[in-house]
This record gives C-alpha cells, sequence and structure tokens, in this order.
C-alpha cells in the first residue's frame, strides 16, 4: 500500500480509499500544514512598538532608515547632513572603507577578549559617544537618556557645549551608576560664561574635557537653511506640514520638556547656523594654555589635527587627540580623519591616546581604526540615529550593535585581545 512518512514519524496512507474519501488537494495540503507546525515555530508578537521596531534593524543602517521614517525631515536633516556638497561627509566613510583584511587563520580566538584601556580605565569595547548638540529635539529622553545608555556599556559619553540638558541634571542622571562623563567644549567669546560652563563639568564630576577647534564659525550647511531649522523649534508652514506628516514625534517632543540651549538660557530662538555666534573665532594656542591651568582632568583636543599640530598640542600639556572633521559638517573637502591615523601617531608617539571619529559606522570600522594605530573610536550620528529610532533603548540598540560587529571583527581577523590588534594592525589591513 502506498504511502508517506514524514520527519515527525507519522505514516500518512494514501490508498485509494483515502483518495476517494477526500481528494488529493486536500491531502496534500493537510500534510504540508501538518509539516510545517513541526518545522516552523512563529515567534510571538510583541506588543511594545518600540521593541518591535528596534528587532527589526540589524545594523546602522537600518537604525537610520527606522529613524527617516518617524523624524520629520527638518529635524532628520540636522543630524544626517553635512556642510556645503557632502563631500567629507562621504569621504568619511569611504577612507574607513577603502580598507581590506588580510586575516589571520587557525589562530584560536576562543577566548578573544573585546576590552580596552583608556586613561586609566578599561572599557568594554574601544568606544567613545561623541558630543552632539540639540539632543532633545531628536527625542525627549535627551541627553540624559544617552547618557545612561552609555553608563550601562561602561563607555564613556562627551556632553556637548550646544546640549539640551545641563551639566548638572546629566550628571544626576547617571547618578549612582558607574558612569564616565566628559565634557565637550567650544571656546566662547563670553569667556566668564566659558569658565563657568569649565568649573561646574568639574564640580559635577566631569573627568575630561574635550575642546573643539575647528568652529571657529559656522560651516555651511545646506540642509538647514534650506530648512530653516530653529532652535527651540518654531511653528512655520513647512513645521506644520511636518506635524501631519509625523505627529508622533511632535506628540513627543509637546509632552517632554521645553527645548532649548541649556548653557545659554537667556539667548532668544536662532537658527541653528547662527549658534555659531557664541563661538570665538580668535582661539589661538594661548587658549589652549589657559584651559591647561584651569582644568585637573584629561585634556582632550578636537579637530582636524595634523601630525605638527598634534606634536604642538602634546608640548602644549594636552593628554590626548581626538581626530575628527566634526562628521563633515564644518569644513567640506576636509581629509578624512581616517587618514590622519598614522601620521599623527607617528609624530606623537606610542604613549598619547588617540581617538577618531567621523565616519563610524561599523564595528569594522573600529578595527580599522585601531589597526592604524588609534586607541578607541567616538561615533556621533550612529547612536543619534538609535536615539530617533528609539529613544534610550535604540542607543542602547545602537551600541549593541557596534560592540557586536567589533567582537565578530575581531575573531574573524584572528586575534584575541585590542593589544594584539594594535600590535599586528599593518598585517591584518591592506588598500
Amino acid at each position: 500500500m502506498p504511502g508517506g512518512r514524514l520527519g515527525s514519524g507519522r505514516v500518512f496512507n494514501l490508498s485509494r480509499r483515502n483518495f476517494a474519501d477526500a481528494p488529493a488537494r486536500r491531502i496534500v495540503r493537510i500534510m504540508r500544514l501538518r509539516d510545517m507546525r513541526e518545522l516552523v515555530r512563529l515567534r510571538p508578537i510583541d506588543l511594545d512598538a518600540t521593541r518591535r521596531r528596534l528587532a527589526g534593524c540589524h545594523d546602522v543602517s537600518d537604525l537610520r532608515r527606522a529613524a527617516r521614517k518617524r523624524i520629520p525631515r527638518p529635524v532628520f536633516d540636522y543630524v544626517d547632513g553635512g556642510a556645503d556638497e557632502e563631500v567629507a561627509m562621504a569621504a568619511n566613510v569611504a577612507a574607513f572603507r577603502a580598507w581590506r583584511f588580510q586575516p589571520r587563520v587557525l589562530a584560536d580566538v576562543a577566548a578573544a577578549d573585546a576590552s580596552a584601556p583608556l586613561f586609566g580605565a578599561t572599557l568594554p569595547a574601544p568606544l567613545v559617544l561623541a558630543p552632539t548638540g540639540y539632543t532633545m529635539m531628536m527625542h525627549p529622553h535627551g541627553e540624559a537618556g544617552v547618557a545612561r545608555a552609555a553608563a550601562r556599556r561602561g563607555l564613556p559619553y562627551t556632553l556637548s557645549t550646544m546640549s539640551t540638558t545641563g551639566i548638572e541634571d546629566v550628571a544626576a542622571a547617571v547618578a549612582g551608576a558607574d558612569a564616565t562623563l566628559w565634557f565637550q567644549l567650544y571656546i566662547l567669546r563670553d569667556r566668564a560664561r566659558q569658565s563657568g560652563l569649565v568649573d561646574r563639568a568639574a564640580e559635577a564630576g566631569f573627568s575630561a574635557l574635550v575642546v573643539t577647534v575647528d568652529t571657529v564659525v559656522s560651516g555651511n550647511r545646506v540642509r538647514d537653511a534650506r530648512n530653516g531649522l530653529t532652535m527651540p523649534p518654531s511653528l512655520t508652514p513647512g513645521t506644520v506640514a511636518s506635524v501631519a506628516a509625523r505627529p508622533g514625534y511632535w506628540l513627543r517632543l509637546l509632552s517632554g520638556p521645553p527645548v532649548g540651549f541649556a548653557n545659554f538660557p537667556d539667548e532668544k530662538q536662532s537658527t541653528i547656523s547662527a549658534s555659531a555666534m557664541f563661538f570665538n573665532p580668535g582661539i589661538d594656542w594661548q587658549d589652549i594654555t589657559e584651559l591647561r591651568k584651569r582644568w585637573n582632568g584629561t585634556l582632550i583636543l578636537k579637530g582636524p589635527i595634523g601630525p605638527a599640530d598634534a606634536r604642538r598640542a602634546v608640548d602644549a600639556g594636552v593628554d590626548a587627540i581626538q581626530l575628527s572633521n566634526h562628521g563633515g559638517r564644518q569644513l567640506d573637502r576636509c581629509v578624512a580623519p581616517a587618514d590622519l591615523i598614522a601620521p599623527v601617531r607617528e609624530a606623537v608617539g606610542p604613549s598619547v591616546p588617540l581617538l577618531v571619529d567621523s565616519g563610524i559606522r561599523h564595528g569594522a570600522d573600529i578595527a580599522v581604526a585601531l589597526a592604524l594605530g588609534a586607541d578607541a573610536a567616538a561615533i556621533g550620528r550612529a547612536y543619534m540615529y538609535g536615539l530617533m529610532a528609539g529613544g534610550e533603548a535604540g542607543v542602547d540598540h545602537a551600541l549593541s550593535i557596534l560592540t557586536r560587529e567589533f567582537r565578530t571583527t575581531m575573531r574573524l581577523l584572528g586575534v584575541t585581545s585590542v593589544a594584539d590588534l594594535r600590535k599586528r594592525g599593518s598585517e591584518l589591513i591592506t588598500r
């Protein structure tokens, strides 16, 4: 008697009598449904919309797409855009992706460890959260949510001068956690206000001062100019249209605290580009010398710093260099920071901590940065996409993605530690 046996062990009798009792198509359909029940387990639907959205994001590009669907275009463009023709912004990413890996094989990576030393501490991964401005405009969780996510991961978070949450409020948000907070400083026209910010950061327990030196005037950010983006957000005809397109965003924004410059509460509404009026275009090396005298913690110089300026910074008492071109948001066509790592490392020697940002979109980019001589990579847009996509949980998700990608890249390269990656860097990457 003809019959069929499925993987479950059940025997299906396909005799003539069976076929007479039921059409062949029905029998085949029953067989398929039973077989599918054995092989397929449907995942329960998560009723939490944020968790469901983030579960579908498997890399930073997915987070970017999710953010774009939820955020009004002027706000999304502020994060996503760069200066002028955005040549530098694209080149930053391309500079990391131009490198190719030459892995070691049969290297026993069962016990690989992604932790990295930085400023006397050990990070679980060589990753730092860079400063971003106007963060509560992206999500009401704002800087406090980002700082909490970083603290949970044991990673440093850098608060911007142009933050929408105050220094003390961010410190309070991570009180009791083993948090590492840094403060990013623009050198201001108002020196009394600048000194006050530096002193407040020290009193609040911020351990590093990151001095940005590439923003003496604002870059020509064409997307922001076209969108007429202001701080705090204002109701224009375009804004009203974006309310209709993204009502959830505006409900979140209006339900949270007012959005404005936390460190400039007395200033009136202005466009994003006009906020550069606070910055001092007359800065020079004497400003760094004075800050070194005032700040007792770690002093980091951040910008598109070449070998000669890096040596001069170290001579001026700077503790570390953060190579950056502001994510392509200041001087367009500026050299990609990835291309500065090797020459600056050669200029300052092996003992000066070297960080790099601008263009980090994948854990493999972090591996390239370390192979070239950096100690750690810093991210901005990558976690901001997460914030826009899912608030504090989205930042957590972005950090999880990048650290997982980095560990996987390490192991596939055949290295078991960050020290091993840096030591063998020239053997592991090639053009």
